[in-house]
């Protein structure tokens, strides 16, 4: 059976459920509205599963709309701001 690990951030404004698959680690969550920045250590794909986030990305000094079931990368050992204007799901892929 795969573990599951529950991480609670930003007050609980942001969680997650994290397992791994087919030997690569993932995470599934939701993010309440709000303005959130991230660390990465390893390089990420996110996903936007439900609902609209906003990111400004490394190297970037806009922000832009990722829609539901649109994606973006982000490098490791860097980091990431993003903003929901509603509730918002997501799957992160470590890769």
């Amino acid at each position: 059976m795969t573990e599951l690990t529950h991480n609670t951030y930003f007050d609980g404004a942001v969680q997650s459920i994290a397992f791994e698959r087919n030997g690569r680690r993932q995470s599934t969550g939701v993010i309440a509205p709000g303005d959130y920045h991230f660390g990465t250590d390893a390089p990420e794909r996110m996903t936007v599963v439900s609902g609209e986030l906003w990111a400004q990305l490394p190297g970037e000094d806009g922000w832009r709309a990722f829609p539901a079931g649109t994606a973006f990368e982000v490098p490791g050992s860097s980091g990431f701001d993003v903003r929901a204007e509603l509730p918002s799901a997501y799957l992160c892929e470590y890769l």
